[in-house]
C-alpha cells in the first residue's frame, strides 16, 4: 500500500528512534500530536507498524512458498535412444521450482524468504545450506519426516529435456499445521509467489493470508497435474496478480483444450481474468510468450536467440526476474521482457540457477536482445 508523505516521515523516525511517543514525534516534525496519532493509526492499519510499542515493519521482501528438491541431471552426450543405456554426464544441484525462484530473486538483489519443506537427510541439509548461502532467508523451511524431494532430468545432447521424473512426496504431504510459524512472514510480505507443487490447501492458505494486506500474488502452475489442483482456487475472491502457464497448463486451468492460435489463447485467458487473475503470461518455450492483461491488449514477446546448454530452470528464472522487475517499478510488459532475458542467460548455462546472475547482467542481456530486434 502507498504511504502519504507524513506517514513516510513518521516511519523514518520510528525506524531510527523506535522509543519515541506520539508527542515526541510531533515535536520533531513540527506538527500536532493529533496529526501524528492519525498517521500512526494509518500505519498500523497498513501493516507498517506491528503490535504495540511502535515495532515497525521490516524492509520489504518477497515470500516464495513452494517446493525444494535436489536435481539429478543426466546430460546425454549423444541423441537419446529409448529402451537402452545412453552415455551421459551426471550432476547433482539444488532445485525445486519455488526454491529456484527464491534463489534467482536473491541473486537479483531482492530480499527473499522461502517457505518450504525438506527432509531430515543430507539432501535436505545441503539444500538449506546452499539456499542460505545464495542469500535467501530460510528460517521458515520446515524439516519433515519424508525424504527430501528429488527431480531426475534426462537431457538430450542439445540440452532439451527428454524426460523428467520427480519424487515430491515431502511437498505433497506439507500441511498448513506445519507452517504456523511462517504465518506472520507470509502476511507481511510485499509479494508472494505460490508454486503449484504445494497441496491445494497450502496454496489457498498462502493466497488468503495476503489477500487482506493488498500484497500481490504470482502463481507458477509447474505442470499440467499441478495446474489441475490449482484451478479450483482461482476466483474473484482470491485475486491473483499473475499466473504463468504454458499452453497445456492453460488448458487444464480453463477445463478445455486451448489451440496455439493467439485468439484461442486470449479467449482462454479471458476466462481466467473473470476468475480474478489480472495477468496471464502464457509461455511458449523457444517461440516466446503471450502476455494477456485484463485491461489491455495482449502482447506477444519473442524469446531471445541464444545458445542452449541446459533448459532446466529457465521458467523459474523468468518468473523470478518478472517479479523483481515489477517490484522495481517496471510495467508488466517490460517486466516480462526482463524475464525473457533472465531465461536466456539461464539456458546458456549448465547451472539451474546461475551463480553469476545479477540485475545488471539481465539488463545488459535485455539491451542486447532489443538491439538484435532493431
Amino acid at each position: 500500500m502507498s504511504l502519504s508523505p507524513r506517514e513516510q516521515e513518521v516511519l523514518r523516525l520510528l525506524r531510527s528512534r523506535p522509543m519515541l511517543d506520539a508527542q515526541g514525534i510531533a515535536d520533531l516534525l513540527g506538527t500536532s500530536k493529533g496529526a501524528v496519532a492519525v498517521a500512526l493509526s494509518s500505519l498500523t492499519r497498513k501493516g507498517e507498524i506491528l503490535g504495540r510499542g511502535y515495532v515497525v515493519r521490516d524492509e520489504p521482501y518477497v515470500v516464495v512458498i513452494g517446493g525444494s528438491v535436489m536435481d539429478l541431471k543426466a546430460h546425454s552426450v549423444r541423441p537419446i535412444r529409448s529402451g537402452t543405456s545412453n552415455p551421459a554426464v551426471m550432476t547433482t544441484t539444488p532445485g525445486g521450482v519455488g526454491r529456484n525462484i527464491a534463489e534467482n530473486l536473491a541473486r537479483l538483489g531482492r530480499r527473499t524468504r522461502l517457505v518450504s519443506v525438506v527432509g531430515r537427510d543430507p539432501f535436505g541439509q545441503q539444500l538449506i545450506e546452499h539456499t542460505a548461502q545464495a542469500g535467501v532467508e530460510v528460517d521458515d523451511v520446515v524439516r519433515g519426516e519424508l525424504p527430501t524431494g528429488t527431480y531426475l532430468a534426462a537431457l538430450d545432447d542439445d540440452g532439451e529435456l527428454h524426460v523428467g521424473l520427480s519424487d515430491m512426496r515431502a511437498s505433497d504431504e506439507l500441511a498448513v499445521e506445519m507452517l504456523v510459524g511462517a504465518r506472520d512472514t507470509v502476511r507481511r510480505a510485499d509479494l508472494v509467489v505460490v508454486d503449484g507443487n504445494l497441496p491445494a490447501e497450502v496454496a489457498a492458505w498462502g493466497i488468503d493470508l495476503v489477500r487482506s494486506s493488498g500484497a500481490a500474488v504470482v502463481v507458477e502452475p509447474v505442470s499440467v497435474a499441478k495446474a489441475a489442483r490449482l484451478a479450483p482456487l482461482l476466483s474473484p475472491q482470491r485475486p491473483i496478480r499473475c499466473i504463468t502457464p504454458n499452453l497445456d497448463e492453460l488448458s487444464e486451468l480453463v477445463g478445455r483444450d486451448v489451440a496455439p492460435a493467439d485468439d484461442d489463447i486470449v479467449s482462454a485467458c479471458t476466462v481466467l481474468h473473470e476468475r480474478g487473475v489480472e495477468h496471464v503470461w502464457v509461455r511458449r518455450g523457444p517461440a516466446g510468450s503471450l502476455l494477456c492483461m485484463a485491461n489491455a491488449a495482449p502482447v506477444t514477446l519473442t524469446a531471445p536467440d541464444c545458445p542452449v546448454v541446459d533448459v532446466t530452470g529457465a521458467g523459474d528464472s523468468m518468473t523470478a526476474a518478472y517479479v523483481h522487475a515489477l517490484l522495481r517499478g517496471d510495467d508488466p510488459v517490460a517486466a516480462a521482457r526482463f524475464g525473457h532475458a533472465a531465461a536466456a542467460l539461464t539456458v546458456a548455462s549448465a547451472q539451474t540457477v546461475r551463480s553469476d546472475l545479477t540485475e545488471a547482467a539481465v539488463d545488459h542481456q535485455m539491451t542486447q536482445d532489443e538491439g538484435a530486434r532493431t
